[in-house]
């Protein structure tokens, strides 16, 4: 759970968390804003925080201490999930668990806006009407486009971008509109 969930589920404000826990209130401010780490923060920090919000401290920063992986490793751990649980239970148990949301938070937009990007293509694929919960994530593009290694490699190999634009074409329109190149979500081993 996040500070900022925390906060709106025991419907205070960060002042009065502030005033509860005796924690200066620039201190949460940098915490909730994302300036400050939560898991950087001091112990005595991070238990005032969490009996404030009738948390465990584990509780408090579990969701920050998540080790990335690569991205490559990362979209094949989701297509593979997708081919484990089909599409249906996929859509459900993403929407479900806040992945996405979770992951924008940690700012890791690129897993944020992959899984989102899955999660619409599964939807317009089986004729679902798109959840509006990420309507405001959906306006958002990555600065750079990602390439998947293997295209990075033939672009490199050949010496000639033309492969990477002709990918770039082909990529499926949920991912493309992220500037996330993905062309097979399906053909998984």
């Amino acid at each position: 759970m996040t500070i900022n969930t925390l906060i709106q589920a025991n419907k205070i404000s960060k002042y009065k968390l502030s005033s509860i826990s005796n924690i200066p209130y620039t201190t949460i401010s940098d915490i909730c804003s994302g300036k400050t780490k939560i898991e950087k923060s001091s112990a005595e920090t991070v238990y005032k925080l969490a009996k404030a919000l009738n948390v465990s401290m584990e509780d408090l920063v579990k969701d920050r201490i998540v080790k990335r992986t690569s991205f490559e490793l990362y979209k094949s751990s989701i297509c593979h999930e997708v081919k484990e649980k089909g599409d249906i239970r996929f859509l459900i148990d993403v929407i479900e668990s806040g992945n996405i949301y979770k992951y924008w938070e940690m700012n890791w937009h690129p897993e944020a806006l992959y899984l989102l990007a899955m999660v619409d293509y599964l939807s317009r694929i089986n004729e679902i009407p798109l959840c509006s919960e990420f309507n405001e994530l959906r306006g958002y593009k990555l600065e750079e486009t990602i390439y998947p290694s293997s295209i990075i490699a033939i672009s490199l190999a050949s010496n000639n971008d033309e492969f990477r634009k002709k990918s770039y074409e082909q990529a499926i329109p949920e991912f493309r509109r992220f500037n996330i190149v993905e062309n097979e979500v399906r053909n998984v081993c």
